[in-house]
């Protein structure tokens, strides 16, 4: 798959896989994790990405290799090893959303140059687990100080990351590094109680990001930029699952931002955000069609063909 010129992505977090136990008591594993999700995402619709995270040696780590291998991802590995890959067990209710309980360790004591890439994504897990949450954020910090533009997605776990208050103190330092923040209206409930999702975006907004997005499921997502505020529509599709789903969400807008060349672009206007916010959601609709988390490749979305 030809990628796009000049277009190099660093994505850090979790690598691992999925047990997925559906209602009928089917088990099933499939690589995941969100950042090596994005990373495959991204992948997939053609923006050459490196995916920097801790892969062990046993068969689940094997799953994970080829997965990555199969989308053309660039899997830096990072010290030090383990032999054991990280497991999210995951369950699916009648309507196919999934509830996680995660097996996983992060703690990463090298992290590649943010200066070698011309994005940087981060965010889950591995943006808030210590110790390897302390490395991330000190690549964010030195990404923005280098100039490159940070991507953000919360995907708050309060199941292994359970104290709010610190999981909000690393979110809030991490913002206010990050060019680009995606969350969904459950991460907003979660980081702040009693609050709007919406209300809580626009402060998120004031404090710099130059795109921030919330997803609201089946309810559309909301954009905002400079100011402008743009809603779009949620897709219809036959769910088989939803994990994923925020994943190639994300994937998709990132890659829509390299295709126009809007890396670096202040802020957004009402035509820009809507042709992003559909082109996310497309790719969104497309994995909740199949199991797994499985995003869309590029010629899957129009768009970007």
């Amino acid at each position: 798959m030809a990628s796009d010129a000049g277009a190099r992505t660093l994505v850090v977090g979790e690598a691992l896989v999925d047990l997925t136990e559906s209602p009928t008591g089917l088990v099933e594993a499939h690589p995941g994790g969100s950042p090596l999700n994005v990373a495959v995402g991204l992948a997939r619709l053609g923006v050459a990405t490196t995916l920097a995270a801790q892969v062990g040696d046993d068969e689940y780590g094997d799953l994970v290799r080829d997965h990555v291998d199969a989308s053309e991802v660039d899997l830096r590995s990072l010290p030090p090893h383990h032999e054991d890959t990280s497991l999210a067990q995951a369950t699916l209710d009648a309507a196919g959303v999934a509830s996680y309980r995660f097996d996983l360790v992060w703690d990463p004591d090298e992290m590649p140059a943010p200066e070698d890439f011309d994005l940087v994504h981060t965010g889950s897990i591995g943006a808030t687990l210590a110790p390897g949450a302390d490395a991330v954020a000190a690549l964010v910090a030195q990404a923005h100080a280098a100039g490159v533009p940070v991507s953000y997605d919360p995907n708050v776990r309060p199941a292994i990351t359970p104290d709010l208050d610190d999981v909000r103190a690393r979110v809030d330092r991490l913002v206010a590094h990050a060019s680009y923040v995606k969350l969904s209206d459950e991460d907003a409930r979660t980081l702040r109680p009693g609050l709007d999702p919406l209300a809580y975006a626009a402060e998120v907004a004031d404090t710099g990001p130059r795109l921030v997005v919330v997803t609201r499921g089946g309810d559309g997502v909301t954009l905002l930029s400079g100011g402008t505020t743009v809603e779009v529509a949620a897709q219809r599709v036959a769910v088989a699952d939803t994990i994923g789903a925020g994943d190639s969400f994300m994937a998709a807008l990132l890659a829509g931002l390299v295709v126009r060349g809007w890396l670096d672009r202040p802020t957004f206007d009402v035509e820009a955000l809507e042709w992003l916010g559909t082109l996310a959601a497309q790719a969104a609709a497309i994995t909740c069609s199949r199991p797994g988390a499985d995003p869309p490749w590029r010629k899957e979305l129009p768009p970007l063909r």
